[in-house]
């Protein structure tokens, strides 16, 4: 002890000696828990004296707080700091020891001793009152405070958590005592209503960027240490791990009015020190909180992101990815329907976003405000779709069946097409940014389907989206229509059998593929009759299409296949034989002037799909036809087959008008075996059309000559200048059966075809107007006609019906009982 210490000390004694009666006895119990030398430490008899004195006389305990305190500033300014650590001990002690109704008081004298040492500039005594002040925060108080506040203690403690000292061990000790300090405000404020609101702006300001500070420097403090077994021992006194264990119990306590004045700093934390764009801080952030919060609360840290992702919507590209990457990741870990109420909201933001940034990378600047070279710029901004586009995903994979849903029916209503409704923009610009769109929102809404599973089709796909969805795939654009078969076959494929279309081949075995096939559900067989015609036809006219790779080919095969395995009856395998024996006759015929690959391709897709079908339907004829074709071709022009054109470099030959018939899938023998086996051969042996509709004008597509519709045949078969030559003929049942069984006929109805096609795109537009407006009239005058004869039949005087063969019947048959053809009907 020093000199100076050891005369207070006797001068003390000295007027304790004489004047001991007079002073208050609580005082003379304080003075004795000091020894003459403070290496001694607390005098423990002594100390258990005052004990038992506080606990007796309550009332006193206010006092002896006092006392305390002013023997403790008067130690500290004095740098007696033996005495200092003594007093705190004995503070402990008391505090530890009564809990009666003044401790209030008491309380007071302590924190001002707290406070005390915490403006000291020893680091000995900051770490020393903070850990009184920690042991304080642990203990359940009786009775409640109103006036107490801790500001000064968050914001001391949030220095001491960014401190610079220059020697490392004391640094991070600094650094590890202001965590503890502001675990201990938290613990002792959080669930007090009375207390001071720790939930406050003004604090929370201060608290979470100081334990994000300490996270931040998480690589630097691993780094420094020594070994493994020593930083496993370190790693629980650690600034970075005991910040991380308090930002996790601070958001655990946060109740839902708490979660935005909590998350708030850490997004202005991140923007502040730029740490958006490495991402990987962020993300561990943002993964701390979303583990820690209270499930139910997870869609309010959603909607800060979105809210700051549109603050942030000027911002580079990379500052902006970085935040969708972190709203990824918390997607991801949010639990199913988290999203919150606002689904479509959420949706509508992420998409806003996308087109935002497809302006900014046709336009090279953010509101005339150029930040950098358009290349480079480009090439973030691409970054940030593509980062859009997979955040949509995982937000998508969150949702309930019936939401995802909905959510595809919004990003569909999104997507500019050309329609009667929706106008595209007009000029260059105007294309490149609908191009970008459609695929940046079809990208967007693959992700969402990939992985939907509905076992209704009805529902999975309505109207209102199917209509729209395969508008897209008339596009001219070939990323596009590929986007749109995709989309398609994910919607389709609900038992994972899409994996092993990927490649096409005409596979001998196909039980060696393991295909999952269930029978064909009421659902499904009512979607396909309500809208397998308008599947069908956008599978036939994607198929002419001159830019076609690849990959569509690959994409038509799998769509094919998925849909005679998952969605397939009788009917439907019927209609698709008809529709791939038409898509060969494209090849065939080559009415577009497909290139040789593309007439190879058609080929090869139609061999691959019919080897296919043939052995789904497990009917022997069908499958030794398949396989004779298939033999020619090996044998003949193995480049009609898919081993040799869907290959790195395609084997091909410069001419495709010389083949043989063998080589060609017929129509007339595969209606006859399949018709052997109980399928309709009157519809196998009738070739498939599709009908023109108003989405092939609006879609650009080469000529209206392109599509030939029902009512084109029908002109065809019955032209004016045919019915000036021919004699007049009575329209019965009988002629129009014959009409119709005409068609059946193929080299006829091929070339009649061709000669139909040529006409309308050669001749003058008044001509075809002319043509089509006599041969509307004549039409129905004859219609008129079949209608009289059926239905209201001319009175007979002898009272019989003659009928149109002029052979007597007693009466006439109703039309509800009259059998027509099936053409015949609608």
């Amino acid at each position: 002890m020093d000199c100076r210490a050891a005369v207070d000390h006797h001068v003390c004694n000295g007027v304790c000696g004489c004047c001991g009666a007079l002073r208050p006895r609580y005082k003379r119990l304080v003075d004795n828990i000091f020894p003459e030398d403070p290496e001694d430490g607390l005098v423990k008899t002594n100390m258990e004296k005052l004990t038992f004195y506080a606990l007796s006389a309550p009332e006193k305990l206010d006092r002896i707080g006092a006392y305390l305190s002013e023997r403790l500033i008067r130690d500290v300014g004095r740098h007696r700091y033996g005495y200092v650590c003594i007093a705190m001990e004995a503070l402990d002690q008391l505090l530890m020891a009564c809990h009666c109704q003044s401790i209030n008081l008491f309380v007071e004298s302590f924190l001002k001793m707290v406070a005390k040492l915490l403006e000291s500039e020893k680091p000995n005594l900051q770490i020393l009152g903070t850990n009184s002040f920690v042991k304080f925060a642990n203990i359940e108080e009786d009775t409640p405070s109103y006036h107490r506040s801790y500001d000064f203690f968050v914001s001391r403690f949030s220095e001491m958590c960014h401190s610079s000292h220059d020697e490392l061990e004391i640094r991070t000790k600094i650094r590890t005592s202001g965590i503890k300090g502001l675990q201990g405000v938290v613990r002792k404020t959080v669930n007090d209503e009375l207390q001071a609101n720790i939930w406050d702006p003004q604090h929370m300001d201060k608290i979470v960027p100081s334990l994000l500070f300490n996270l931040q420097h998480a690589e630097e403090a691993e780094s420094r240490s020594p070994s493994p077994l020593q930083a496993t021992e370190k790693e629980k006194e650690s600034p970075t791990e005991l910040a991380e264990r308090c930002l996790r119990e601070l958001l655990g306590r946060a109740a839902y009015g708490n979660i935005k004045n909590a998350i708030k700093p850490v997004l202005i934390h991140l923007d502040n020190h730029s740490l958006w764009e490495p991402k990987t801080f962020a993300i561990r952030c943002f993964k701390i909180i979303m583990y820690s919060i209270q499930p139910q609360h997870s869609h309010l840290v959603i909607q800060q992101l979105l809210g700051h992702l549109d603050a942030n919507s000027k911002s580079a590209a990379t500052v902006r990815a970085g935040i969708v990457e972190v709203l990824s990741e918390a997607a991801v870990i949010a639990a199913s329907g988290s999203v919150g109420p606002t689904v479509l909201e959420v949706f509508n933001t992420l998409l806003r976003q996308l087109r935002l940034s497809i302006d900014y990378e046709l336009t090279g600047s953010y509101d005339c405000a150029v930040i950098s070279t358009k290349i480079i710029k480009e090439h973030e901004e691409r970054m940030f779709q593509e980062a859009v586009i997979k955040t949509t995903g995982s937000f998508a994979s969150t949702l309930p069946t019936y939401q995802r849903s909905e959510v595809m029916l919004f990003i569909m209503s999104k997507v500019p097409l050309p329609s009667l409704h929706h106008a595209l923009d007009a000029g260059k610009a105007g294309e490149n940014r609908n191009r970008l769109t459609q695929i940046m929102l079809l990208k967007s809404l693959l992700q969402v389907s990939t992985g939907f599973q509905c076992s209704n089709m009805l529902t999975a796909l309505p109207s209102s989206f199917l209509d729209r969805l395969l508008s897209a795939a008339l596009m001219e654009d070939a990323d596009l229509r590929l986007f749109v078969l995709e989309i398609l076959i994910s919607f389709i494929d609900r038992h994972g059998n899409r994996p092993k279309f990927s490649t096409i081949s005409t596979i001998n075995d196909i039980s060696v593929l393991k295909l999952k096939v269930d029978k064909c559900s009421r659902q499904d067989t009512v979607f396909m009759k309500k809208h397998s015609q308008q599947l069908y036809r956008h599978i036939y006219l994607t198929s002419k299409e001159e830019s076609n790779v690849q990959p569509h080919y690959e994409a038509l095969y799998s769509m094919l296949a998925l849909i005679s395995i998952e969605l397939a009856n009788e009917e439907v395998v019927v209609d698709l034989i008809r529709l791939v024996l038409a898509v060969q006759e494209i090849a065939q015929i080559n009415e577009d002037n497909l290139p040789v690959y593309n007439r190879c391709a058609l080929y090869a897709l139609g061999a691959a799909y019919l080897n296919l079908i043939s052995q789904l339907t497990t009917v022997p004829a069908f499958c030794q036809h398949i396989h004779e074709v298939l033999e020619t071709r090996q044998k003949e022009a193995p480049y009609l087959l898919p081993e040799d054109v869907f290959v790195e470099t395609p084997r091909l030959t410069k001419s495709l008008d010389h083949l043989v018939p063998e080589v060609f899938f017929r129509q007339s023998k595969i209606s006859e075996v399949l018709g052997g086996s109980g399928y309709n051969s009157d519809r196998l042996s009738t070739p498939y059309i599709p009908q023109l509709t108003d989405e092939d004008r609006l879609s650009k597509r080469k000529s209206i000559g392109e599509t030939i519709s029902l009512q084109v045949e029908v002109e065809s078969r019955n032209s004016p200048e045919k019915e000036e030559r021919a004699p007049a003929e009575e329209i019965t049942y009988e002629t129009l059966k014959k009409a119709i069984d005409s068609v059946a006929v193929e080299e006829q109805e091929r070339e009649r075809r061709r000669l139909v096609v040529e006409k309308f795109q050669k001749a003058p537009f008044e001509e075809i107007a002319a043509h089509c407006g006599a041969r509307a009239s004549l039409l129905q005058s004859k219609l008129n006609q079949i209608f009289e004869i059926t239905i209201r039949p001319p009175p007979s005087p002898s009272g019989t019906i003659t009928a149109a063969y002029g052979q007597p019947q007693n009466h006439s048959i109703p039309v509800y009982e009259m059998k027509f053809p099936d053409l015949c009907v609608y």
